[in-house]
């Protein structure tokens, strides 16, 4: 059998959560794995029976999404109902913010970002829980790498980390910062979850690979600039500094969509 490369990110992903989980308690409980993984397999089911009729052939995409959240959302003490209504959102975007045949936003990502601007108080995301231990993460970007190269989606992450790296020297220069105090986050939780099934969602990527490296280059220039912005103190960076990598990927992989969609027949087998 053939893996697809949804298959290949959900072994990615629950391999991140047995690493993260057993040796930091990333987690922070199973109570909120329960929440956002069966919420986003009941949204996924119950979306898929309003949308097209039917109910759903694999939850595969409602799996990646709901460890997703578990992984990143970082709520209260206490508090659930972010998990459940980030899955509702996440899922429920891939039903309404449609475009030619397919969704614009990695459900995942969109979920996180609304949470982030609808309940910022309340929820925060996933930064340095596991810090930045070689061998942890020696191994995340070893079978990360992997994975994305035999998902053939390798040229968007490795573009994505060269061009995050070539802004963290200009962002270096600029505040007059250590280079590596720049290039560090690269090797935090959040980035590794962000370039091994985020930025490379496959139906949620451009088709062409050039496209694919232009589009990785222009998130990493849009978050530095987010970056930027809240080092300045900009007030229309502010909402943006929890999360700059997810609000970049957020801005410029929809329009992204909405540009080669225009130019192009839709494909079903993306949607």
């Amino acid at each position: 059998m053939t893996l697809s490369p949804k298959h290949l990110i959900s072994a990615l992903i629950t391999i991140i959560i047995v690493v993260g989980e057993v040796r930091f308690g990333v987690l922070g409980g199973y109570d909120r794995l329960a929440a956002a993984l069966g919420g986003a397999m009941l949204f996924e089911a119950l979306f898929s029976r309003w949308a097209k009729g039917t109910w759903p052939t694999s939850l595969l995409s409602a799996y990646i999404t709901g460890n997703s959240l578990a992984l990143l959302l970082k709520p209260q003490e206490g508090l659930l109902w972010p998990f459940i209504l980030g899955a509702a959102i996440s899922i429920g975007s891939k039903s309404v913010l449609r475009y030619r045949g397919g969704h614009l936003w990695n459900p995942s990502n969109f979920g996180v970002c609304a949470l982030l601007l609808l309940a910022a108080p309340k929820v925060a995301v996933l930064s340095h829980e596991w810090g930045n231990a070689l061998g942890v993460n020696l191994v995340i970007w070893a079978i990360g790498l992997l994975v994305v190269a035999r998902a053939k989606l390798l040229h968007v992450t490795v573009t994505y980390a060269l061009a995050f790296l070539a802004f963290a020297g200009v962002r270096s220069m600029v505040l007059g910062l250590p280079y590596l105090t720049e290039a560090a986050p690269l090797t935090g939780p959040m980035y590794q979850l962000f370039v091994f099934f985020m930025i490379t969602d496959p139906p949620t990527t451009v088709r062409s690979r050039r496209g694919r490296i232009l589009v990785a280059v222009i998130i990493a220039a849009t978050e530095a600039s987010l970056r930027l912005g809240n080092d300045f103190g900009q007030a229309w960076a502010a909402p943006f500094a929890m999360a700059p990598a997810f609000f970049a990927l957020g801005i410029v992989g929809p329009l992204a969509l909405l540009v080669t969609r225009r130019r192009a027949r839709p494909d079903p087998a993306r949607a």
